[in-house]
């Protein structure tokens, strides 16, 4: 599960570089995470533009991911495509997260 990660301003921002998050790469999705984001601001972007599809274990490992960083951070999410966004939608995390269209979205609205 190969991720990209950059801190702009105020941000963190993990790009992921693949088309799917499913039960084969969700711990490796996990485990990357946690080293992309251990350390830096207190606000995570991830950016899910790439990704076409993404099953229940994908889904954990992106709010496993957003525990990790502990009450003093936040993740946004950015870039959902129609797929993935339905997911969101039909188990209701979209209401967890902050979800933006486009990461150029997100980063206008969260940098402060």
């Amino acid at each position: 599960m190969q991720l990209s990660a950059k801190t702009e301003e105020q941000l963190r921002i993990v790009s992921v570089l693949g088309s799917r998050i499913d039960a084969a790469v969700a711990l490796e999705f996990k485990d990357a995470m946690r080293i992309q984001t251990e350390d830096g601001p207190d606000t995570v972007v991830l950016d899910l533009s790439e990704v076409q599809f993404i099953d229940s274990s994908g889904l954990g490992a992106i709010v496993a991911s957003m525990k990790t960083l502990g009450a003093n951070r936040k993740m946004a999410l950015a870039g959902l495509t129609p797929t993935v966004e339905r997911v969101f939608q039909l188990t209701r995390m979209d209401s967890v997260f902050s979800v933006f269209s486009t990461l150029d979205s997100a980063l206008a609205e969260l940098r402060h």
